[in-house]
């Protein structure tokens, strides 16, 4: 069961660690927080694969201008919330707009740095984190539970890509304590709905799908602020989502989804896989959770990839599938498939273009 709630969250009030790991507690105690001489920092999958740094070139947008209040309407118009009203869809997608370009600047950068060592990209995505912070970007008021979604989905691409860089230790205290407030803060909201929530029905967005990106999202953010109880939050989000793994593989709010049944469950896997790896960077087996779950939500996906007949079956409904292999549909499988080698799942990842998806903040984890 999902047990921790916000007063129980508040240990561990860190910055931003974007200084070498041997000045960490320094700074920490300099700037406020709690000692943690008995807890080691938190660790990201990137943390783990050092990157050589190089004079790679970079030319670094400017960040548009961001909400701080927000408020967006869903574009589902059924009871299963499958069928999309395309004029709603259009307002949704305006609504979004600069809030996802500057989503995909920031994981541009953080994937530029990675892959090409650049220090003029690493750079890029502090100045565009910093000026997000200074805007206090989707940190008022959310209008609505898809505003939520919204704070919670681009929270963690923007957590994903500070983390994908705070390795290299260049940033100001100051430019760190500014993002680092600003990163909380989104982490503390976006809990705050689920918690709202998640008492009232148990088949609300608080358990499903939803629950496992928020999940996602605020533990890379407790990893970037070394906060414990926004971790432990994350990752109890991940086990109250195994244990609904049902005997064949299925999940059943995402199952209820009729024609995006199959759809829904490979979007709920994504962020189960990457919270899995965030827990796996310091020291959780949640691969393990529950007698490896994870494992028949993994076999009934790839089974669906394969023939969506099953899902059809129990929905009695056809469901709706992309024509090529989607980054979002199968990225997750690249670091599942290093700690579980799988040849009917390393064929559909085969088939993929790309696996970078803005959401889980670009490139998969190493």
């Amino acid at each position: 069961m999902f047990h921790p709630g916000r007063s129980s969250m508040k240990k561990g009030n860190g910055i931003l660690f974007l200084i070498p790991w041997t000045l960490f507690s320094l700074l920490f105690l300099l700037l406020g927080g709690m000692a943690i001489a008995d807890e080691p920092p938190l660790q990201s999958p990137w943390d783990l694969h050092p990157v050589a740094v190089t004079d790679a070139p970079y030319t670094c947008p400017a960040a548009p201008q961001l909400p701080h209040n927000f408020t967006t309407n869903s574009y589902y118009i059924d009871s299963h919330h499958s069928v999309i009203d395309p004029a709603l869809k259009k307002n949704y997608e305006d609504s979004v707009a600069p809030i996802e370009e500057f989503s995909r600047a920031v994981v541009k950068a953080a994937d530029t740095y990675q892959t090409k060592g650049s220090r003029a990209a690493r750079q890029c995505v502090y100045t565009l984190l910093e000026d997000a912070a200074k805007q206090k970007a989707l940190s008022g008021n959310m209008g609505s539970g898809q505003a939520s979604y919204v704070q919670g989905w681009n929270l963690g691409t923007w957590a994903v890509g500070y983390l994908k860089v705070r390795a290299s230790g260049v940033a100001s205290i100051e430019q760190a304590h500014e993002i680092a407030k600003w990163l909380k803060k989104l982490a503390e909201e976006n809990q705050d709905y689920y918690e709202g929530k998640r008492h009232r029905s148990s088949s609300n967005d608080a358990h499903n799908n939803h629950l496992y990106w928020a999940g996602f999202a605020i533990s890379a953010a407790a990893i970037a602020t070394h906060d414990r109880g926004l971790f432990r939050w994350g990752m109890d989000a991940y086990r109250e989502g195994v244990q609904s793994i049902q005997s064949d593989g299925t999940l059943p709010l995402e199952m209820d989804r009729g024609q995006r049944a199959l759809h829904y469950h490979l979007y709920a896997l994504a962020p189960l896989v990457m919270l899995a790896e965030l827990g796996e960077a310091n020291g959780l087996d949640l691969y393990a959770e529950s007698n490896f779950a994870i494992k028949r939500l993994v076999d009934r996906c790839v089974s669906g990839l394969e023939d969506p007949g099953f899902f059809q079956q129990k929905t009695g409904v056809a469901q709706v599938t992309t024509p090529e292999m989607q980054a979002s549909e199968i990225g997750w499988a690249q670091p599942y498939l290093r700690r579980f080698p799988d040849a009917r799942l390393s064929a559909l990842l085969a088939q993929a273009h790309q696996l970078s998806f803005t959401t889980w903040g670009g490139l998969p984890p190493p």
